[in-house]
Protein backbone atom coordinates (compact mmCIF):
# COMPACT_ATOMS: atom_id res chain seq x y z
CA UNK A 1 0.00 0.00 0.00
CA UNK A 2 2.98 2.16 -0.21
CA UNK A 3 3.54 1.94 -3.85
CA UNK A 4 -0.04 2.71 -4.09
CA UNK A 5 0.35 6.13 -1.58
CA UNK A 6 3.32 6.64 -3.76
CA UNK A 7 1.50 6.65 -6.95
CA UNK A 8 -1.51 8.64 -5.36
CA UNK A 9 0.67 11.28 -4.22
CA UNK A 10 2.95 11.81 -7.25
CA UNK A 11 6.01 10.72 -4.88
CA UNK A 12 8.11 9.46 -7.50
CA UNK A 13 11.21 8.27 -5.61
CA UNK A 14 11.87 5.36 -7.34
CA UNK A 15 11.68 3.32 -10.76
CA UNK A 16 8.36 1.79 -10.11
CA UNK A 17 6.91 5.19 -8.81
CA UNK A 18 8.12 7.16 -12.02
CA UNK A 19 6.86 4.50 -14.20
CA UNK A 20 3.65 4.65 -12.70
CA UNK A 21 3.57 8.48 -12.75
CA UNK A 22 4.47 8.50 -16.58
CA UNK A 23 2.14 5.54 -17.21
CA UNK A 24 -0.96 8.01 -15.72
CA UNK A 25 0.65 11.29 -17.23
CA UNK A 26 0.64 9.80 -20.87
CA UNK A 27 -2.74 8.13 -20.17
CA UNK A 28 -1.12 4.50 -20.90
CA UNK A 29 -2.81 1.21 -18.97
CA UNK A 30 -1.96 0.91 -15.43
CA UNK A 31 -2.92 -2.26 -13.50
CA UNK A 32 -2.65 -2.43 -10.31
CA UNK A 33 -2.65 -5.85 -8.14
CA UNK A 34 -3.14 -5.00 -4.59
CA UNK A 35 -2.42 -8.30 -2.48
CA UNK A 36 -3.07 -6.62 0.83
CA UNK A 37 -6.00 -7.27 2.80
CA UNK A 38 -8.11 -6.30 5.11
CA UNK A 39 -8.17 -3.26 3.58
CA UNK A 40 -8.50 0.27 5.68
CA UNK A 41 -10.35 2.99 4.90
CA UNK A 42 -6.79 4.92 3.97
CA UNK A 43 -6.07 2.10 1.21
CA UNK A 44 -9.74 2.07 -0.22
CA UNK A 45 -9.05 5.94 -0.75
CA UNK A 46 -6.25 5.92 -2.31
CA UNK A 47 -7.26 2.88 -4.46
CA UNK A 48 -10.20 5.07 -5.77
CA UNK A 49 -7.91 7.84 -6.34
CA UNK A 50 -5.84 5.68 -8.91
CA UNK A 51 -9.32 4.57 -9.89
CA UNK A 52 -10.31 7.91 -10.69
CA UNK A 53 -7.15 8.78 -12.88
CA UNK A 54 -7.89 5.77 -14.99
CA UNK A 55 -5.72 3.04 -13.38
CA UNK A 56 -7.33 -0.42 -12.97
CA UNK A 57 -7.31 -2.12 -9.80
CA UNK A 58 -7.43 -6.28 -9.61
CA UNK A 59 -7.14 -7.94 -6.40
CA UNK A 60 -5.79 -11.16 -7.05
CA UNK A 61 -8.64 -13.20 -6.00
CA UNK A 62 -8.80 -16.60 -6.37
CA UNK A 63 -12.06 -17.71 -8.17
CA UNK A 64 -14.00 -20.77 -8.66
CA UNK A 65 -16.20 -20.33 -11.70
CA UNK A 66 -13.41 -21.58 -13.94
CA UNK A 67 -13.35 -25.07 -11.74
CA UNK A 68 -9.52 -24.77 -10.55
CA UNK A 69 -7.98 -27.97 -10.42
CA UNK A 70 -4.85 -27.10 -8.62
CA UNK A 71 -2.96 -24.09 -7.86
CA UNK A 72 -1.37 -23.47 -11.25
CA UNK A 73 -5.14 -23.33 -12.62
CA UNK A 74 -5.63 -20.46 -10.01
CA UNK A 75 -2.42 -18.77 -10.31
CA UNK A 76 -2.57 -18.69 -14.31
CA UNK A 77 -6.19 -17.64 -13.62
CA UNK A 78 -5.08 -14.62 -11.46
CA UNK A 79 -2.55 -13.77 -14.15
CA UNK A 80 -5.01 -14.15 -16.84
CA UNK A 81 -6.70 -11.36 -15.71
CA UNK A 82 -3.97 -8.99 -15.46
CA UNK A 83 -1.88 -9.85 -18.55
CA UNK A 84 -5.92 -9.86 -20.59
CA UNK A 85 -5.45 -5.93 -19.87
CA UNK A 86 -2.71 -5.43 -22.17
CA UNK A 87 -4.14 -7.81 -25.04
CA UNK A 88 -1.54 -10.45 -24.00
CA UNK A 89 -2.90 -13.94 -24.47
CA UNK A 90 -2.72 -16.57 -21.47
CA UNK A 91 -2.70 -20.52 -22.28
CA UNK A 92 -5.90 -21.66 -20.54
CA UNK A 93 -6.79 -18.53 -19.32
CA UNK A 94 -10.95 -18.23 -19.08
CA UNK A 95 -13.44 -15.19 -18.79
CA UNK A 96 -16.32 -15.27 -17.60
CA UNK A 97 -18.60 -16.33 -19.24
CA UNK A 98 -16.68 -18.25 -21.64
CA UNK A 99 -17.28 -22.12 -22.45
CA UNK A 100 -13.78 -23.68 -21.97
CA UNK A 101 -12.67 -24.32 -18.66
CA UNK A 102 -9.02 -24.59 -17.50
CA UNK A 103 -9.22 -28.07 -16.93
CA UNK A 104 -9.45 -28.76 -20.68
CA UNK A 105 -6.76 -27.51 -21.79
Amino acid sequence: MKTVAGVVSGYSDNLLLRAADVTIKERRTLVVVARESPLSTIHLRNMLSLAETGAIIIPPMVTYYNKPLNLEDMNRHIAGKILDKFGIEVSGFKRWGETAALNEF
